[in-house]
């Protein structure tokens, strides 16, 4: 029996018809998790253009579906200037929406979501009701002693070292668990986060067996 989100609703019926051809190799479904600093978003679109799939941040989407005033937005907007947190609801259903466009039936990379066992949980159902499982979850391993010397000398508002550490507990707080789940399921491949961007770029894609003739 096909597993179905709570949050997302039923997949779309003959979805698999319409979602990637099955045995294709080239398909890739990928989420990279990293703490603040990690590098994330340089990583993902460099990533997510050598593989050829949408890099999917939540942000963006959200700032989109507001943008073009997208009922999903307008409910976001809401909660964002009262200064609260998008309900998972709302940002499983918007992930959920985004990747049914046909731009994703060869995959994608979700930069940074789910950012926690619930949301994974929801993402998951949702995904293998569709028939497209995810199929890696790549961890950006990063000391926190060079994620606060990193946002230290980025020198933004919100990178004060109390609120870094802030961040920081926050991330862990939600995150540990997240990659016990991912690692339960034999998705997990961590990556050290240390080095050049070609350095860390070259051993993402050796963790998901490719090469680039432009890294060693």
């Amino acid at each position: 029996m096909a597993l179905v989100s709570p949050f997302c609703g039923s997949p779309p019926r003959h979805a698999a018809e319409r979602g990637p051809t099955p045995g294709r190799k080239n398909v890739m479904r990928l989420v990279l998790i990293g703490p603040p600093g990690a590098g994330k978003g340089t990583q993902s679109s460099r990533l997510a253009a050598h593989l050829g799939v949408p890099h999917l941040s939540t942000g963006d989407m959200l700032r989109e579906a507001m943008a073009a005033h997208t009922p999903l937005g307008d409910q976001a907007r809401a909660y964002i200037e009262r200064g609260q947190l998008v309900p998972d609801e709302l940002v499983l259903n918007m992930v959920c929406q985004r990747i049914t466009q046909p731009d994703c039936h060869a995959g994608m990379l979700l930069d940074g979501f789910p950012r926690t066992v619930r949301q994974a949980e929801a993402l998951d159902a949702y995904l293998h009701g569709r028939g497209t499982p995810l199929d890696v979850a790549l961890e950006l391993a990063v000391p926190d002693d060079e994620v606060v010397r990193r946002l230290d000398k980025r020198g933004r508002d919100d990178d004060r070292p109390q609120v870094v550490a802030q961040r920081l507990h926050a991330y862990w707080t939600a995150t540990r668990p997240l990659l016990d789940y991912y690692r339960q399921r034999g998705l997990l491949r961590s990556v050290d986060g240390l080095g050049t961007m070609d350095e860390v770029f070259a051993r993402l894609l050796r963790a998901l067996g490719r090469s680039s003739p432009h890294c060693s």
